[in-house]
């Protein structure tokens, strides 16, 4: 009596493994954002008359955010916090203008310095949660205590005051501001540079994510770092380039308010990284890591901007921002864990 084997069918199981579109759009993790900023913008676009004539200032306030949510996403979805990234800001700008003024240099020699320390800053952070196995809650608060202090208490020092000397009259000054505070105008409208600076940082963070062995890297360290370290993940590298990332936003967005107004206040930034931090959750990032995109922190920054803006234009009372704000951040939480869940479902 013979017996037969049945053979798998090769082309069956390709079809059966094929995922339908609907079922690939769950799986992207910026979904629920988009879904929340067609949603906000319909919103203010029937409120407020004035919000879709004025989409450059829109624009704008979110490339202020949307700059450092994009390197505090990856820094998200590497399973890790900056608290410190406000201040960082403020700090940046201190750096490159009490540096240049103080030695009467070329305002480019501060830019230049500012970087290297605020760099110095961001390596700082990921030595530290490394070497001694802190949650980054910890490592990065008390970053954030040291900066705040330092940043007022070496401005009353320098300067007897807790605002910088004006830089303006600079050499240097006038280049330095085309590059990180100038305008462009496009018809009607007058663009500022950083909504320029926000859409490279998208681009070559979202090129880094999906199409680097880094990026692959980063994913693994945020759904653990045991398991990533025991497959050859180089951990300590990551997570510091990670911090060195968020570093590099802070210096650009400080050099950006810096440069806008030619002195600063040292103790502006206090409260800025739950901006970022809330952009990149409403972008789909968990705050359990492993999870989440650079264009979904991008769509979080512009439905940030969309708000703020949106509010002002329709002539409500400011107070109604944090609300808002607020809101969004629950429902997009909730509507990011619901579209994971169809997600898995529809695997």
């Amino acid at each position: 009596m013979s017996s037969t084997t049945t053979q798998p069918d090769d082309t069956t199981d390709e079809r059966l493994l094929h995922r339908s579109l609907f079922s690939r759009l769950l799986g992207r993790p910026e979904l629920g954002s988009v879904i929340g900023a067609v949603a906000v913008l319909v919103f203010f676009g029937l409120a407020a008359d004035s919000f879709l004539r004025s989409m450059d200032t829109v624009l704008y306030a979110a490339s202020t955010i949307g700059i450092m949510a994009v390197p505090v996403a990856l820094l998200m979805i590497g399973g890790e916090f900056d608290l410190s990234a406000g201040v960082l800001v403020t700090a940046s700008a201190l750096v490159s203008s009490m540096f240049s003024y103080q030695m009467t240099a070329n305002v480019w020699v501060g830019v230049a310095v500012s970087l290297l320390v605020t760099l110095a800053i961001g390596f700082f952070n990921g030595y530290v949660l490394i070497r001694t196995g802190l949650p980054s809650f910890i490592v990065t608060l008390g970053t954030f205590l040291m900066l705040q202090g330092a940043n007022v208490g070496v401005t009353k020092a320098i300067d007897g005051t807790v605002t910088t000397k004006s830089i303006e009259d600079m050499e240097g000054f006038s280049s330095a501001r085309a590059v990180f505070a100038s305008t462009l105008s496009i018809g009607s409208w007058d663009l500022r540079v950083t909504i320029l600076w926000w859409i490279v940082l998208v681009a070559l963070a979202t090129w880094i994510l999906l199409r680097t062995r880094a990026g692959n890297w980063i994913f693994a360290v945020g759904g653990g770092g045991p398991a990533a370290r025991a497959v050859g993940v180089p951990v300590f590298r990551t997570k510091i380039g990670l911090y060195l990332g968020v570093a590099v936003g802070a210096w650009i967005s400080g050099q950006h308010l810096l440069f806008s107004f030619g002195v600063i206040q040292s103790g502006e930034g206090r409260g800025l990284e739950l901006h970022y931090i809330a952009a990149a959750v409403i972008g789909g990032c968990l705050l359990t890591g492993g999870y989440g995109s650079a264009i979904g922190a991008a769509i979080g920054a512009l439905i940030f901007g969309m708000t703020k803006q949106g509010i002002v234009y329709a002539q409500w009372d400011a107070d109604w921002f944090w609300f808002f704000l607020g809101a969004m951040l629950l429902l997009a939480t909730l509507l990011n864990a619901w579209v994971r869940k169809r997600a898995e479902a529809a695997k």
